[in-house]
């Protein structure tokens, strides 16, 4: 069996709801190394929204690709004739609208602008959750009388190498963890929700919301807007899967959008965004596009709405860490997961 190392972090089937000629999206792109790039081309859509081994696990005692298989199985081929029952203006059925969050919860949490956000903010989960960790971690120390190896445990993706050192004769000795915000902790957090936290969305009212007629959705390289919305001019895209009143949508097709509103029932089946909300709500996901916006036109509003950067050492810089990717993030796995050797 093939192993797949080019990782998409967007559907392409997803994506090819947007084609603009068979197999082909536009694609603008927000940072680019020149002035002279177009501002939008036409893009293959196999060929864009992957990184290679974006979420390879070297070390897995299955295939290195296992969760990218597991993603594809369990979350976007289930999803795929749903959205094709959305563009078809289908009633849906309480198991489609599991398959459609769950969906939506992958693209929520996949994304490189994820990954950036979980590197950012491990140290706090550190400081906040190690502790319970370790107490796991001892128990299992103590049960298997292991002395100075790290714990070796199938069901522990996350990067933690535990030691111990006690000296013959006495009582109490010294524990030592080491951790690392890397691949492997965003994968342990992307499986442990996926698993766990992503029921939390099950319990919201789910409605598939229209675009003003003559306006269309466009997508980008993060998909799901989790926002919080006080007026026009004052929101933020801080929102929670479970905080009340925060505003759950990703685009599905240029007229169809999921949509949630947590703690609020939804409107009617069939309902369709006024004109000036849809003009919001398109600003709305021009603005938290990490690099990249797909569309089925050269839309010249989202040059409007969303400003280019253009500078070559960042953007050379960017594909620099990218290309180190999976060399970097190998030799920290193999410390992890293989000892020093």
């Amino acid at each position: 069996m093939e192993l797949r190392v080019k990782n998409h972090y967007i559907q392409e089937a997803y994506l090819r709801n947007w084609e603009s000629t068979p197999g082909k999206v536009f694609l603008y792109q927000k940072l680019v190394s020149h002035e002279n790039v177009p501002l939008w081309s036409e893009r293959q859509i196999n060929g864009i929204a992957y990184r290679k081994q974006l979420y390879s696990r070297p070390f897995s005692e299955n295939r290195e690709d296992e969760i990218e298989r597991w993603f594809a199985d369990e979350f976007e081929s289930p999803a795929w004739p749903v959205i094709q029952n959305v563009i078809n203006e289908e009633r849906l059925t309480p198991d489609n609208w599991t398959k459609l969050a769950l969906f939506l919860a992958l693209h929520d949490l996949r994304t490189p602008a994820r990954l950036l956000e979980h590197l950012d903010r491990y140290t706090k989960f550190v400081d906040k959750e190690f502790y319970k960790i370790l107490l796991d971690a001892t128990q299992k120390i103590e049960q298997g009388h292991q002395r100075n190896v790290p714990i070796n445990d199938a069901s522990l993706t996350l990067p933690l190498k535990i030691t111990t050192e006690i000296k013959e004769d006495e009582e109490f000795g010294i524990l030592k963890a080491e951790t690392a915000a890397s691949r492997a902790s965003w994968l342990w957090a992307i499986e442990h929700q996926l698993r766990n936290t992503v029921n939390i969305l099950h319990k919201h009212k789910w409605r598939i919301m229209h675009s003003a007629k003559g306006l269309w959705w466009f997508t980008t390289d993060k998909p799901v807007i989790r926002l919080n919305f006080f007026s026009k001019e004052r929101y933020n895209f801080n929102g929670g899967w479970d905080c009340k009143g925060s505003e759950i949508l990703m685009p599905l097709s240029p007229e169809h959008m999921l949509y949630t509103k947590v703690g609020h029932y939804p409107p009617p089946r069939g309902s369709r965004f006024s004109e000036e909300q849809t003009i919001l709500l398109r600003r709305i996901i021009a603005q938290h596009a990490h690099r990249y916006v797909y569309a089925n036109t050269a839309d010249d509003e989202v040059t409007r709405l969303v400003t280019r950067i253009v500078d070559r050492k960042k953007f050379k810089y960017e594909e620099v860490q990218w290309e180190r990717w999976h060399s970097e993030q190998t030799e920290s796995e193999k410390y992890f997961f293989r000892g020093n050797d």
